[in-house]
């Protein structure tokens, strides 16, 4: 549905990206569907772990940036508002295997998973000042928090992509797995937090992640500075030369 590919089996609800020839870049559709299947999975006693998935040798690209743009010059960003809202508050284990490149939110939404674990061809971006942003998914204020200062500045002011080797060094992912093994590998994980007693699971998630709360909040304080630069000249710039493909130039903007 909507790309984004649901099923449960066995206590363990998967939400593959399956839009692999577009690098599995995110619709609105597509964070919709994602955000409903979490909201469902919190609901469900059927679903005790959430995994995310991604299909083709490639993780996420982050936003279809074409039609990102599109409903950001209507004023309308909701889908993608909606599914890193929602991402503080699930009370169920998120897990991720990470193949291929994790772009933007394909990373960020990395920072909310309770386990994380990747192959070795994994990359790590967030090219958000490459685009006359900020960072989103509360990102400014988790990644410091996992990662140290200086590390997440290379990563999100910066712009520097971190390897899986680099990403588990710098406590972004939990292990680097062979690429045939992964998602076999992750599934069982999954499936071992399943068998869990499930109230003690979630009391353990939420007493792990208290400030939830405080996480929303910072996450609607970069939403604020998001919307504001959507409209910037840096930003408009950025885009142009993004479907221009070449380098933007920030030097010819008047400050």
């Amino acid at each position: 549905m909507h790309d984004v590919e649901i099923s449960r089996s066995g206590g363990v609800q998967t939400l593959r990206l399956t839009r692999a020839a577009k690098k599995n870049a995110l619709t609105v559709a597509m964070y919709n569907t994602l955000a409903d299947a979490l909201d469902s999975g919190d609901a469900s006693d059927d679903v005790r772990v959430n995994v995310f998935l991604g299909s083709g040798g490639i993780f996420s690209a982050g936003n279809d940036i074409a039609e990102f743009l599109g409903h950001a010059k209507a004023g309308n960003t909701s889908g993608a508002e909606r599914f890193i809202r929602t991402l503080p508050g699930v009370q169920k284990p998120l897990l991720a295997a990470v193949d291929g490149p994790a772009v933007g939110i394909g990373t960020t939404m990395l920072f909310h998973c309770d386990l994380v674990y990747a192959s070795p061809t994994s990359s790590f971006t967030t090219p958000f000042l490459d685009l006359g942003l900020v960072p989103e998914a509360a990102s400014s204020l988790l990644m410091p928090e996992r990662m140290g200062h200086v590390r997440a500045f290379e990563m999100l002011v910066l712009g520097d992509t971190f390897s899986a080797e680099r990403a588990l060094e710098a406590g972004v992912i939990n292990a680097v797995l062979p690429h045939a093994d992964l998602e076999a590998k992750v599934l069982a994980i999954a499936q071992r937090l399943a068998a869990k007693a499930p109230e003690a699971v979630m009391i353990s998630k939420r007493l792990m992640r208290s400030r939830a709360a405080a996480v929303l909040a910072h996450t609607d304080e970069e939403l604020i500075s998001f919307k504001e630069r959507l409209s910037s000249p840096e930003a408009m710039e950025a885009f142009q030369a993004f479907l221009d493909k070449r380098r933007p130039d920030f030097a010819k903007l008047k400050s």
